[in-house]
């Protein structure tokens, strides 16, 4: 439970019309100018470039052609930006696809592949407007960061054989340890030249990245290795050689054969297209609002990926979904509003229909060794280290998730994550009310003349206009993460601090650690002193375990010495 300073009165429920109407309309609401366009057309412009190559890559690596990535991101990623929750998101193929839709094709094949991402569509639409967004957001912190990690390793091994060009005498294998002794076994056919062509694009996005950050080092890579390997003949594949390019147009919409049997089938692929897309695009919002200090709507959100991933199953793409790099991209492009990520895939049609031959000539090595820095990126190798440190409940979930999906099945990974992650918090309950246990669960109502130490009320803390701040009651876990985060988000840019008082917080995880971390980043870009007060030793060290301190986050004793000294700093 959180109280201000300040009681009010509680907010009406929103309507219907509140939590569904898109940003887009509001923000046309708020006053859209040329600037606004203009902006937002550099901003598109910028993603699309971005997108190009990583669109292709994707689908490739998924296990079809070049030209469903294409698809998916100019029809799911302009629908995805007309009738999101997001102002910021960019939609299209997410790298945390390329493992469910590879193995999904390789059981179904891209019909069936089509027809499970038509019904993801539609449970995505359902689960919007059931209202259930607010509580896909309740998966805890190491489960994330395990199935993401995990994620990134498989697909860079998936990527191997396009790396280092080997030939395979057959189908390579999906699953992990097979697809290891398979590229292992076939070492013998190394390609030197694909070896460089690969090793070149990836120095080259990274050494564009450090020295020319605002470049378009994807693309600036992949167009020169296209060039180097024409230019000098060498012998490694190219998207002409094993998909004989792709059309300059987008297909005509046509439903996915189906039949009752077919939809039973492909119906736990779908149902995993489903929840990941959920995750994955909630995650990508959330990243977003921290980087503007906007709040997205979760429910409209999954609306707009559901109706994305119907558009993209009805033109041949493959799953559609928020994705955080891009999106990331796009905010630090100067993005004004969801304009932006519909000009991207407009520009994305456009380089299609004008530059659809010369894809012929992109070599493989080439793309994947943009994945694999996707992979790399993906990674979150310093959150990893973190939660292996903090706690050993932590690390316990963090390695199950991490291992599941690696080792056994992506969905299996985050539903097993998701249990060990509530019977942690469970034990630690348990843990806390053992500590209290010498008094009540719940405290006995007492005179005012009762015995006992009384501290004097001091009606400053309420009216210091300079401060704000939030008493946090109880256990603050994943379950509470995004409630209080909600709430924190919403600091007020003219006030001099905020002050979060844990007192009364017998313990917390890493999830609300790293909410509680997002907010001091925040305060500091906003010029706001963040402090917290009362927190015990132990919840102190997971704090400071997972970054929360100098210089964003200052600790004090009481609420009372840090807004003394807010007052002070004021006066002098």
């Amino acid at each position: 439970m959180m109280d201000g300073t300040r009681p009010g009165r509680r907010p009406e429920e929103p309507s219907f019309a509140e939590l569904f109407t898109p940003k887009l309309v509001t923000v046309l609401r708020e006053g859209y100018r040329l600037a606004d366009l203009r902006a937002d057309a550099i901003a598109g412009l910028t993603v699309a470039i971005v997108a190009l190559p990583l669109s292709m890559a994707i689908a490739i690596a998924s296990g079809t052609g070049p030209e469903r990535g294409l698809y998916t991101a100019i029809i799911g990623g302009f629908l995805i930006s007309v009738l999101g929750g997001s102002r910021f998101q960019i939609g299209g193929p997410a790298g945390a696809f390329i493992v469910l839709v590879a193995a999904t094709v390789d059981r179904h094949g891209v019909d069936g592949l089509v027809l499970a991402t038509l019904l993801a569509g539609v449970f995505l639409l359902a689960l919007g407007f059931l209202r259930l967004g607010t509580y896909i957001k309740f998966i805890p912190y190491p489960v994330t960061v395990g199935f993401t990690a995990g994620i990134a390793v498989i697909i860079f091994a998936s990527q191997v054989k396009d790396l280092l060009g080997l030939s395979l005498p057959g189908k390579e294998p999906g699953e992990i340890v097979p697809k290891v002794e398979a590229l292992g076994g076939a070492i013998d056919t190394l390609n030197l030249a694909a070896v460089g062509v690969a090793l070149a694009t990836i120095v080259l996005i990274v050494g564009l990245r450090r020295l020319r950050p605002s470049w378009p080092g994807l693309l600036i890579a992949v167009v020169s290795a296209s060039l180097a390997a024409a230019l000098l003949g060498l012998p490694v594949e190219t998207v002409g050689t094993r998909f004989g390019g792709i059309p300059s147009t987008l297909p005509l919409p046509a439903l996915p054969p189906i039949s009752w049997a077919r939809v039973q089938a492909v119906l736990p692929d779908a149902i995993a297209f489903a929840l990941l897309g959920a995750i994955e695009s909630l995650l990508s919002a959330v990243v977003a609002d921290g980087m503007t200090g906007r709040r997205h709507r979760s429910n409209c959100e999954l609306v707009a990926q559901g109706a994305a991933n119907i558009g993209s199953a009805l033109f041949g793409g493959i799953c559609a979904t928020g994705t955080i790099a891009r999106t990331a991209t796009n905010v630090r492009a100067g993005a004004r509003g969801p304009v932006a990520g519909m000009l991207h895939a407009a520009f994305l049609l456009l380089f299609m229909l004008a530059a659809a031959p010369l894809a012929s000539f992109i070599p493989l090595a080439a793309l994947a060794a943009v994945l694999a820095i996707v992979a790399w990126n993906m990674a979150e190798k310093h959150e990893f280290a973190v939660l292996l440190r903090a706690s050993k409940g932590d690390a316990v979930v963090l390695l199950a998730t991490f291992l599941l999906t690696v080792f056994r099945d992506l969905t299996e990974g985050i539903v097993v994550g998701f249990a060990l992650g509530t019977i942690v918090f469970i034990h630690r309950m348990a843990q806390a009310t053992g500590i209290e246990a010498a008094g009540p669960l719940v405290a006995e109502d007492q005179a005012d003349d009762a015995d006992g130490p009384r501290t004097r009320y001091d009606p400053g803390l309420a009216t210091n206009r300079d401060v704000v701040v939030y008493r946090i009651t109880g256990a603050l876990f994943f379950g509470a993460a995004s409630t209080v985060g909600s709430v924190l988000d919403r600091i007020a840019d003219q006030r001099r601090a905020f002050v979060i008082d844990l007192s009364a917080v017998p313990f917390l995880d890493s999830t609300a650690a790293n909410t509680l971390a997002g907010a001091g980043r925040k305060a500091a870009r906003n010029g706001v002193r963040f402090f917290i007060t009362g927190a015990s030793a132990g919840v102190r060290r997971t704090l400071l375990a997972h970054g929360v301190g100098a210089p964003e986050v200052e600790y004090r004793s009481r609420i009372e010495d840090a807004v003394e000294e807010v007052s002070a700093a004021a006066a002098a």
